[in-house]
């Protein structure tokens, strides 16, 4: 069982950044991937991001690719998000999720509850 809080979201204007952040509790943290969805109000919850479980493998959307980066602490059992460049389209409740598979579908086996992410253009 792996419990998770996404932290660190808010209202920044366009162009400018926000980190996110993703805290487990639970047994295992480091046999998972870790992954971050969107889901904007009306629309899809879409793939952001993931990393393996090492840390060593990411993977992201092509529409944050260059400016968002994943990254993992498996002692500290956290996964952040840096956000840079944001722009108004990337205004959505952002989930982490993990799961035993890497996947870019939100079929994961835990979700945290969500933080919102609102800019301003």
């Amino acid at each position: 069982q792996v419990q998770l809080v996404e932290s660190g979201g808010g209202l920044v204007q366009a162009g400018g950044s926000l980190r996110l952040s993703c805290a487990a509790s639970g047994r295992a943290f480091g046999g998972y991937a870790v992954a971050w969805f969107r889901q904007a109000p009306g629309k899809e919850r879409e793939f952001v991001a993931v990393v393996g479980r090492s840390g060593s493998n990411t993977d992201y959307a092509d529409s944050v690719k260059g400016r968002f980066t994943i990254s993992r602490d498996n002692a500290n059992q956290v996964v952040d998000l840096q956000m840079n460049s944001l722009k108004p389209e990337d205004t959505a409740i952002y989930y982490c999720a993990a799961g035993l598979q890497w996947r870019t579908t939100p079929v994961y086996d835990y979700w945290g509850q969500g933080t919102q992410v609102t800019v301003s253009s």
